[in-house]
């Protein structure tokens, strides 16, 4: 991970602890004062924990991972050793400086490995696919210049960088939109905190393996799209019901990896979480002509094509095809039976 890619990811880990401490703190009335010691504790914990960790974690999670560690295994434990050194750490420095009551050194330490353990999981996951990816570009664009390729071959390997930077600007997302979820069910459901972490933990695993793949098998992306829908049902609850309706012999054809994904994010972005009553999100798939049909619909109010900004996940779909199947693959909108319906049609591979 580059020290550019350090500081930003920091300041997420503070932010993001000055929003969990209120949020844990809302089971019991936390004062002014209280709320306060608890922010100075979460971020000399955090940060003692999370310096050592992105200046040291992804090398170690690499150096596993080439032993033939499975990628979450290398992930886990890596976590384990930050945040047990890091709270230890802490709370030595906490009682060193007067903070801490040395008595209650061993309990204090206990408690806060229990609430750190599953936010660093989320937090490594994250960081770490993110670095890997990030790393597997500048290798690639490094290759390009070196090998002096020749026109063709050149042009080709530019589209494929083109289309991981695209995919590499997706993946952080998945991270920080459920870090709220699990941090209020931390406290409240553990048994569905741990549940969540490790449908993160799948998908994340999946956008990795996928990384270097200009097409996936449709059952693996239909995959992601279950572990993503199920993350964001510990956001929205009963009020975002989804099926997929994908016949058995669809699920070998190819799409684009987070594809069908991106079109879902956006049905429940734009479709359901407007909706105080929430909505329906339907998948489907079929085959006419050769052509790989993929609809995704759902019971808001649509939106405007002609509005989709640069840099948007459906205006980044658009150009990954284009650039996969130039003219023969395509992206439509429409209202259907008060459906908002947005198609992928593709040639079947």
């Amino acid at each position: 991970m580059t020290p550019i890619g350090r500081g930003p990811l920091l300041l997420v880990v503070n932010a993001s602890t000055a929003v969990i401490v209120p949020v844990m703190g809302m089971g019991g009335a936390m004062s002014a004062s209280e709320l306060l010691a608890g922010w100075a504790f979460a971020l000399v914990y955090t940060n003692v924990t999370a310096i050592p960790a992105l200046l040291a974690g992804p090398p170690i999670v690499e150096r596993l991972v080439r032993r033939r560690w499975p990628f979450p295994a290398a992930v886990l434990a890596a976590t384990v050793l930050f945040v047990a050194i890091g709270c230890l750490a802490a709370q030595a420095m906490l009682m060193w400086t007067g903070i801490a009551v040395p008595a209650d050194f061993w309990r204090q330490y206990l408690r806060t490995m229990r609430g750190a353990f599953l936010l660093s999981v989320v937090f490594g996951l994250g960081a770490c696919s993110y670095a890997s990816l990030r790393e597997r570009l500048r290798r690639s664009e490094a290759q390009l210049h070196e090998q002096q390729l020749a026109a063709v071959r050149a042009e080709q390997l530019v589209v494929e960088a083109r289309l991981r930077s695209l995919e590499s600007r997706l993946h952080p997302h998945f991270l920080f939109n459920t870090l709220n979820s699990i941090s209020a069910l931390i406290m409240i459901d553990p048994p569905r905190a741990d549940r969540i972490v490790g449908r993160l933990s799948a998908l994340l695993r999946a956008s990795l393996d996928t990384g270097s793949q200009s097409l996936i098998p449709l059952g693996d992306e239909l995959a992601m799209v279950e572990d993503y829908v199920d993350i964001e049902r510990a956001r929205f609850g009963s009020r975002l019901r989804c099926r997929v309706e994908a016949p058995a012999e669809l699920r070998d054809a190819h799409v684009p990896p987070l594809s069908v994904q991106s079109l879902v994010e956006n049905a429940v972005k734009h479709g359901i979480a407007p909706q105080r009553s929430g909505g329906d999100v339907l998948v489907s798939a079929s085959v006419a002509d050769g052509r790989l049909t993929i609809e995704v619909s759902d019971t808001g109010a649509g939106f405007d094509v002609a509005a989709i900004r640069a840099g948007h996940g459906l205006d980044s779909l658009v150009r990954r095809l284009d650039a996969l199947f130039s003219a023969e693959a395509r992206v439509n909108v429409s209202r259907r039976a008060d459906r908002c319906v947005v198609q992928m049609v593709l040639p079947r591979s």
